[in-house]
């Protein structure tokens, strides 16, 4: 299905529907939910996704999944186009997949299988070829890796705060100090709460924060060196390194190919 609203699916008889939508630069699709989960595969161009628990930057041919119920707000950055796999939630919990959003690299198998799942018709056969179409896109997207590609909130509202300043200028020169003295905390405390609220250290955290500005930038147009210099990286060359230690290939590359080998993100 091309160019259908997923609200008017919802109640399709199927535990698998899939649509693919094509959008002009800088479209907004105000918060929204689903009763079914989404896969959100940027089919090309970059999509920049924000919920109460985070952001999350998908480039392209790289997917988001979002779990059904998830109230989330979908940004493109230039033009787009998706495809999307929404899935019943007992159909979710018996493939296994994510209870909570994650960008995941995307094969070839999956990309294959999300290009024809858009040209099946709404009430496919379950028992046939089709409905095995569809079985196997779950079972490819239960195993696909995750991207260290978003950067979660904190619930304590005073940290969230400041995490969604940064999130609108990210500066890697913004220290910790400076952070515990803005949140009203010491550092001792800040560091222990910011871990406990997000699950990573503050240093990760705003690397991420940075990664994600970058590559939607870089997607935009904007020059390395601009980016680099704005990031506050001493040299283009030094965000080109600390890129490619994260994501695996230089960041021209990464926006332009279908998948990326990821490395663990250390904490600094």
């Amino acid at each position: 299905m091309r160019n259908a609203r997923a609200s008017t699916l919802e109640d399709t008889p199927r535990d698998v529907i899939a649509t693919g939508n094509e959008y002009v630069a800088d479209t907004v699709l105000p918060a929204h939910n689903h009763r079914r989960g989404q896969l959100l595969y940027a089919s090309q161009g970059l999509i920049e996704v924000f919920t109460d628990q985070g952001s999350w930057l998908l480039p392209p041919r790289r997917a988001l999944w979002i779990p059904p119920g998830v109230t989330h707000e979908v940004r493109m950055i230039g033009a787009v186009s998706t495809r999307s796999a929404y899935v019943l939630p007992h159909a979710v919990a018996a493939a296994g997949l994510p209870v909570a959003c994650r960008v995941m690299t995307v094969s070839p198998l999956l990309h294959a299988l999300l290009s024809e799942a858009v040209d099946l018709p709404t009430l496919y056969e379950v028992n046939g070829r089709d409905g095995d179409v569809m079985r196997l896109l779950l079972t490819e997207t239960a195993i696909m890796e995750e991207l260290p590609l978003n950067a979660p909130l904190p619930a304590h509202p005073r940290l969230a705060a400041l995490c969604r300043t940064l999130l609108d200028d990210p500066q890697r020169d913004k220290d910790l100090d400076a952070m515990a003295s803005s949140a009203d905390m010491s550092r001792r405390n800040f560091t222990r709460l910011f871990r406990q609220e997000t699950g990573m250290s503050f240093a990760a955290w705003r690397h991420q924060a940075c990664l994600m500005t970058a590559l939607a930038r870089l997607g935009q147009g904007q020059a390395i060196t601009r980016v680099a210099a704005d990031l506050g990286y001493a040299s283009p060359s030094a965000f080109s390194a600390a890129f490619r230690k994260t994501l695996g290939s230089a960041p021209s590359r990464y926006l332009q190919s279908p998948g990326a080998h990821v490395t663990a993100l250390q904490d600094a």
